[in-house]
């Protein structure tokens, strides 16, 4: 008994020529193939009984031709034009009953399906078509229902997901659930917007992305399903099923109800396609900033979203309270090849790729400097880490010139600071960024505070912060913390006492300074 597939299977194939020869009601009348052997896996729309030399007029493609030749019988050339009407109606095969008409394949029409490349079968049994006709056709309409029923199972799916505030992702993940294939989405310039799937099979895919997404660009061989992505006349986009295994109409429904909720997706959310080039982004530069997943497995992501990658200098940048939308097209402007993600806290990624014979560092000046003009902020700092060449290390590079954002962050040197700072120029502070997750360095932090945290003082721990970084300056402390002097020293006195240090000894001062830069950035 033939089930329908369930919604998260995919379908299987349209009936061929080769599965319908294999049937039990068919085998009965001990089939041959007699021509066209080798276009066995044509598939089977409709099965149709037809005696008339003229048959073809009355086709519209894909149907398997029953006769029994009785109207062909002494007429060579009836024979001939038969199978050529039948070619011309892009039959998928046609199959002779013998005895009626013909004790044996006629050779006129053996050559002529053998020429035309249409597939001719005989029966050496009596066989009533009728049986076949049911057997092929309740199949086939059998498939029909289970493709309509997925089509609007998963058009349901996406429709609920949309309303519920579903991100991209999700939705293409349930797409690639339905189809069993690697989904993508790109844009016109073929320029991957968003993938789903298992992760080995979408990395296959996206190695060679472009050249295979041209290549694949005009036909639908292979399990390659298109969907065009857009409105009103205007397309922007488009989803792709990559090597889908069901057959062809099932998967063009899918990737039409795909693209119907994506398009939806996008009106609901109000935003444009290019909001789903900077989700891709994000996806790819928090992937490397977080090193989850080793830098050479991103690089196929990476060469599809548009970056290029073969003998480039990497410069990674961190922005502060960056603009991702300013920045893409400050990068535009400026045609600096390279992606730009919001991380978190604030923190905007840049990650430009540049040829090897270009001046990374003055490049990275220049995008300061313009930056600095473009948003209208004199004191913009842009921090950064030393170029890469290789792409394993530009993980560590984006780490790094984070770490450098955020140790600038809230610094009351940060006015001093050059545009583009670099890890050299937040000195000790940078230091302990780069090494608040060390044990050590957090035994230390809570040693040396142990007086004031114990009591959770965020008070006196604000007082010593302004102390400490204004260089033990008591009258600009006091200043900032709007407290008389006297009642400054009060405070600094029950803050030595609680730590058992001298502030006024240099080396016991700085010793409790490093403590506070590596509790605060324990706290970031």
């Amino acid at each position: 008994m033939t089930t329908t597939p369930g919604i998260w299977e995919p379908l299987e194939p349209a009936l061929s020529v080769r599965q319908v020869l294999t049937l039990e009601r068919v085998l009965a009348g001990e089939p041959e193939v007699v021509a066209g052997a080798s276009h066995l896996d044509r598939p089977v729309r409709w099965v149709h009984v037809a005696e008339a030399a003229d048959v073809g007029v009355m086709l519209s493609g894909g149907e398997m031709v029953l006769t029994t030749g009785v109207l062909l019988a002494g007429d060579e050339e009836k024979q001939a034009e038969y199978v050529r009407s039948l070619h011309r109606a892009e039959a998928a095969a046609v199959v002779l009953g013998l005895g009626r008409a013909f004790p044996a394949a006629p050779d006129v029409m053996r050559r002529a399906a053998e020429r035309c490349g249409l597939p001719m079968v005989v029966l050496h049994r009596p066989f009533p078509f009728a049986e076949l006709t049911e057997e092929v056709q309740s199949r086939l309409v059998r498939r029909k229902f289970a493709a309509v029923s997925l089509s609007e199972a998963v058009r349901t799916e996406l429709t609920a997901l949309i309303t519920a505030g579903a991100p991209l992702q999700r939705l293409l993940d349930e797409v690639a659930r339905h189809s069993a294939c690697p989904v993508v989405v790109t844009n016109l310039a073929h320029r991957v917007l968003g993938t789903a799937g298992e992760r080995p099979a979408v990395d296959d895919v996206l190695r060679d992305w472009e050249r295979i997404a041209r290549q694949a660009g005009g036909t639908e061989g292979d399990g390659w399903i298109r969907a065009e992505l857009g409105g009103r006349g205007e397309r922007w986009g488009r989803i792709v099923l990559c090597g889908y295994r069901g057959d062809t109409a099932t998967g063009r429904l899918l990737a039409d109800r795909a693209a119907e909720a994506l398009v939806l997706h996008r009106m609901l959310g109000g935003g444009a396609a290019c909001s789903w080039e900077e989700q891709s982004a994000q996806s790819l530069l928090t992937d490397l900033v977080s090193g989850v997943v080793p830098a050479r497995q991103l690089l196929p992501r990476a060469r599809a979203a548009g970056l290029p990658v073969n003998r480039r200098t990497f410069v990674p940048l961190v922005v502060r309270d960056g603009d991702t939308t300013r920045l893409d097209r400050l990068l535009r402007l400026l045609g600096l090849p390279g992606l730009v993600a919001e991380l978190a806290d604030g923190a905007t990624a840049v990650l430009l790729s540049l040829p090897r014979d270009q001046d990374a560092d003055a490049l990275a000046a220049h995008f300061a400097a313009r930056l600095r003009t473009e948003s209208g902020r004199a004191r913009t700092v842009v921090a950064a880490a030393d170029p890469r060449v290789v792409w394993d290390d530009v993980p560590a590079g984006l780490r790094e010139a984070q770490h450098v954002a955020d140790a600038v962050a809230d610094s009351v040197a940060a006015l001093d600071l050059p545009p583009v700072v670099r890890l050299r120029d937040v000195h000790l502070r940078g230091l302990i960024r780069l090494l608040r997750d060390d044990p050590h360095v957090q035994s230390f932090a809570e040693r040396e505070l142990d007086g004031l945290l114990r009591e959770t003082d965020e008070d006196l721990l604000s007082v010593l912060r302004t102390y400490l970084a204004t260089g033990r300056n008591k009258s600009r402390t006091a200043q900032l913390h709007h407290v008389s002097r006297p009642a400054l020293y009060r405070r600094l006195e029950s803050i030595q006492v609680r730590l058992g240090v001298d502030l006024d000894d240099f080396e016991q001062a700085a010793s409790v300074h490093i403590a506070l830069l590596a509790h605060d950035a324990q706290q970031q």
